[in-house]
């Protein structure tokens, strides 16, 4: 869509100066005695069954194992023009120096998930210093330095700006079956074996783009 591309230079500055500053599944654990990991992202390297070879993103081979209840999501390219207004959405970004967000990721939630994932805003670990804004899109309008949209939460508003390198996608139905050599994904829920193994419990994986959140 051309209209992305309008301010692309002041919207890149912008960005660079604030890093020099889900789907996310709601599961209830059962308690087990396992050290609780996070989320982990990066790429397939082997898959037999139900492990997994996974390279993170820093370098590192972590071995994956799946819960036999794991939950899948697939991550599908989606664009600007599916952002519509009441849309929700996950907005992983850099917070700029006026209050906005500089959005390097925005994720489309399914709508089974309105009302389950909390609309919120808080502190994530995709990036140095970003942040995570699940709310509902409220308006779309062009701004000085390219796209942007304001969008509301339960405590308060923000206002996003969309770059050409933002990755926009929208959350669709996965299966285990995709979980196959090459795949990027992020493991949103785990935990940590005795063993040093990663059992996960949750996970997005890329379908047609790389998970960028």
């Amino acid at each position: 869509m051309s209209g992305r591309h309008t301010g692309r230079t002041g919207l890149g500055f912008r960005l660079g100066r604030a890093l020099c500053v889900a789907v996310v599944f709601t599961l209830t654990v059962t308690a087990v005695p396992a050290q609780q990991a996070g989320r982990i992202r990066g790429q397939i390297e082997q898959a037999d069954g139900a492990a997994l070879s996974l390279k993170t993103r820093d370098g590192q081979t972590v071995s994956v194992k799946l819960a036999d209840d794991v939950r899948v999501a697939a991550l599908v390219k989606a664009s600007l023009a599916d952002l519509k207004p009441d849309t929700f959405i996950g907005v992983a970004g850099v917070p700029l120096p006026d209050g906005s967000i500089g959005a390097y990721s925005i994720h489309i939630f399914l709508p089974a998930q309105r009302g389950v994932v909390p609309d919120r805003h808080g502190a994530w670990d995709g990036r140095p210093n970003s942040t995570m804004t699940n709310a509902y899109v409220g308006t779309v309008v062009r701004d000085k330095d390219g796209e942007a949209v304001t969008v509301k939460y339960k405590d308060g508003e923000k206002k996003v700006l969309i770059s050409p390198e933002t990755v926009i996608a929208a959350v669709a139905p996965g299966t285990k079956d995709e979980l196959k050599p090459g795949t990027g994904i992020v493991i949103m829920a785990s935990e940590r074996n005795a063993d040093g193994s990663v059992l996960a419990r949750s996970i997005y994986l890329g379908r047609d783009v790389a998970p960028a959140m």
